[in-house]
């Protein structure tokens, strides 16, 4: 069965552009409210343990501004988890995280930190926050999100975004087995890393994936298009795919 495709605007880079120089200007706020406009059924945003882009005062502002959801992509820290309780988001996607990255490189392996990730998702539940697991499109990975109880994971679309010819279709056949074998589990699988105009169709086309979350290339071509023409056509193209 086909399941609604959702689509999450991540504004991280709308922050990295205001950082780069400082002061307020671009609002990463004020992007994600022109987003929800376009048609944006969330918004994420990742705090990062060194305030790269996302900082605290913007996690307060766009709870108190979304009449959407907030998902917070978050490291599995102690700090983070305070912060994601105080604020209370919508939802918690939890990613791998090093200072040295430019942006998030991999899947967290659920498995091999199984036991420093189960009181960290368990807080986060107790506190009515739908926990999501940003991992490969891995069987080992699947079942350790399944022991941890989480809802939600997020399939990691990177190599396939990067690679061509048979080596992303080899790709493309392991994100829709695991996205089949976690929605077989009861967990709702989501998708994203390095999607494009170019190569979001046959991810999008994946019938058990409910959720997209892209946000670099989007925040690129408003460059050229605005912000409010790329997101229309990536919902367009996903619309189309579906």
């Amino acid at each position: 069965m086909t399941t609604p495709l959702r689509l999450g605007v991540n504004i991280d880079h709308v922050a990295t552009i205001r950082n780069a120089r400082g002061g307020e200007h671009p609002d990463p706020v004020k992007a994600a409210l022109l987003a929800v406009k376009a048609g944006a059924d969330g918004i994420t945003a990742h705090l990062r343990e060194d305030r790269r882009h996302i900082r605290d005062a913007d996690v307060a502002t766009l709870m108190a501004a979304l009449t959407v959801p907030l998902n917070l992509e978050m490291a599995a820290t102690q700090e983070m988890l305070d912060i994601a309780l105080r604020y209370k988001p919508h939802a918690a996607c939890i990613v791998p995280e090093k200072r040295e990255e430019r942006t998030t490189e991999g899947g967290l392996d659920a498995a091999g930190q199984f036991d420093v990730l189960k009181p960290v998702v368990a807080a986060l539940a107790d506190a009515g926050i739908r926990v999501s697991l940003f991992i490969e499109a891995d069987a080992l990975q699947i079942d350790a999100a399944i022991r941890l109880g989480a809802p939600v994971v997020e399939l990691h679309t990177g190599a396939y975004a990067h690679l061509t010819g048979e080596a992303r279709a080899a790709e493309l056949r392991k994100i829709t087995d695991a996205a089949a074998l976690a929605a077989k589990n009861g967990i709702e699988p989501h998708a994203g890393h390095g999607l494009t105009f170019d190569n979001v169709a046959p991810i999008a086309a994946i019938p058990q994936v409910a959720e997209l979350n892209i946000g670099h290339f989007l925040i690129g071509e408003a460059i050229f298009g605005g912000l409010e023409g790329s997101i229309r056509e990536m919902r367009r193209q996903m619309d189309l795919a579906r």
